[in-house]
């Protein structure tokens, strides 16, 4: 055979691996975009024993029937559609099959136990990526605001100008939330946590939850009322793991059991026991120009035990957010804390205090949260000219 003829014969095998290379390539993309697409579709995700729960959920919801006749599927809501992160996702998933192999949540009961953590994982990817599933089917640009119910035509254009994802609002939009009171309890135990570590150079401080005062250093005589979560305490001596402190509040005129928060609203910041209402000291006077009843802005010194205290607010508020967020999202969007006054909010969270996980404790905090931030509460209480706004 002729060098040239060699020559070609090589060519040509190059051209059939070449074209077997291009066939068998063809087959394994096909392939493995028939495989990615039939391990999306629902029924390939409910084939399992384990969804039987999540899939009832699911088919109680509107994205499974609602008067528009428009279905998202499963893919729909927890398969990003950019390439990369849908890769990502479906690698992941691999997980998902080792679960169901070796039974992680083949019972109901190992299912709830498992369930908060579940939907914590999905809800920070979907924070992560700006609910990017959510809005492959729904924009701030392509609604049609005004056609809303009353409560999406509130807090949609909140939510536009705060800058929130889906997410933020939408917890329990397909599936029933999952008991949130670990989550709750997380959260207390980061303040207990921030409170034992109060610095000795605060000077002014929180109470972190319902906290029983003194009128002495001794502890062990019975208490002479309590702080409700939230009050501040103007830090003045330390005294052997107590704290001497002052306490501001309004006080209703033949009202003495409680300090308010503000003049006018009906947020409590103390609750006072017979002889600490004999030590308070009446600052000032205000007469509400609406009701006519007079109040005055007061203090009382009172003992705390160390470790009960936070020097960052925020650090409450923050925690109070997050279970509003938690709790509040199974049934509508989170609500906008300017939408009711501080008077309000008491009976709203009353009224929604039966549907959640949220122990009485959790719930003081709570409605101090929501008071402390309502539509007629300045951002701070304790001066007597913004009291009187």
């Amino acid at each position: 055979m002729s060098k040239s003829n060699r020559s070609a014969g090589r060519r040509y095998a190059w051209l059939w691996v070449l074209l077997a290379g291009a066939v068998l390539g063809a087959v394994l993309l096909a392939g493995g975009a028939t495989v990615m697409h039939k391990t999306s579709d629902t029924e390939f995700c409910v084939s399992c024993h384990s969804m039987s729960q999540p899939l009832a959920e699911y088919q109680g919801s509107v994205h499974f029937q609602n008067p528009k006749g428009i279905r998202a599927e499963c893919a729909d809501c927890h398969v990003p559609h950019e390439p990369v992160d849908y890769l990502t996702t479906k690698v992941m998933a691999i997980k998902d099959i080792w679960g169901e192999m070796t039974g992680k949540i083949d019972t109901p009961e190992k299912y709830d136990a498992h369930k908060l953590a579940m939907a914590q994982s999905v809800w920070d990817t979907m924070k992560k990526n700006d609910s990017a599933t959510c809005r492959s089917c729904h924009s701030y640009e392509a609604m049609d605001v005004l056609a809303q119910r009353p409560e999406a035509r509130h807090e949609h254009p909140v939510a536009i100008k705060k800058g929130e994802t889906c997410i933020d609002c939408h917890k329990g939009v397909a599936h029933i939330l999952p008991d949130m009171s670990q989550l709750s309890a997380a959260g207390a135990n980061e303040l207990s946590a921030a409170a034992a570590k109060l610095p000795e150079s605060a000077s002014e401080a929180w109470s972190i939850a319902t906290q029983p005062f003194w009128l002495t250093p001794d502890s062990k005589q019975h208490n002479a009322g309590n702080l409700m979560p939230g009050t501040e305490a103007k830090i003045l001596k330390r005294d052997n793991g107590m704290i001497l402190a002052e306490v501001n509040g309004w006080q209703q005129d033949g009202v003495s059991e409680v300090f308010y928060a503000a003049a006018g609203k009906r947020i409590l910041s103390v609750l006072l026991g017979e002889d600490a209402r004999q030590q308070v000291k009446r600052l000032s006077d205000f007469t509400d120009p609406e009701t006519k009843l007079v109040w005055h802005q007061t203090a009382l010194q009172v003992w705390l035990p160390a470790g009960q205290l936070i020097d960052n607010q925020q650090k409450i508020w923050d925690y109070a957010a997050s279970m509003m967020s938690a709790n509040c999202t199974g049934c509508h969007g989170l609500t906008a804390l300017d939408r009711f006054n501080a008077n309000q909010w008491i009976g709203v969270i009353k009224g929604m205090a039966p549907r959640t996980s949220l122990s009485q404790e959790q719930l003081r905090i709570l409605t101090r949260y929501v008071q402390q931030h309502a539509s007629d509460m300045p951002a701070t209480t304790n001066s007597s000219k913004e009291a009187q706004q």
